[in-house]
């Protein structure tokens, strides 16, 4: 694999990792519905301000959110909708594969 090649599947891992974590999940879920402040998520999520905005640091980072300043407020929405596309072929996968085990117990 040439240097190009390698860089471009790093840079397809560090999107996959952003999205490896429950609460970043849930966090894009949230806000494929409607934009979100960081306070409005901290209160969802029940964690701290700092961990919350660490996962969306992460988020931001690998492309996946925006944000806007509005007055002492940050608000995120999804800066690429697609990834919802990946979220629901997860699903997919996830359906599959409990169908392909009830059938085993069968």
């Amino acid at each position: 694999m040439d240097n190009k090649t390698k860089a471009r599947y790093d840079a397809k891992a560090k999107i996959f990792k952003a999205l490896a974590h429950p609460t970043r999940l849930f966090i894009v879920d949230e806000l494929s519905r409607e934009e979100k402040c960081v306070c409005e998520l901290t209160e969802m999520i029940g964690a701290d301000v700092s961990t919350v905005s660490k996962h969306l640091s992460i988020l931001k980072s690998a492309g996946i959110v925006m944000d806007e300043k509005r007055g002492t407020q940050v608000y995120y929405s999804l800066k690429i909708q697609c990834v919802l596309n990946f979220l629901s072929c997860v699903e997919s996968v996830m359906k599959a594969s409990a169908k392909e085990q009830l059938e085993l117990v069968i």
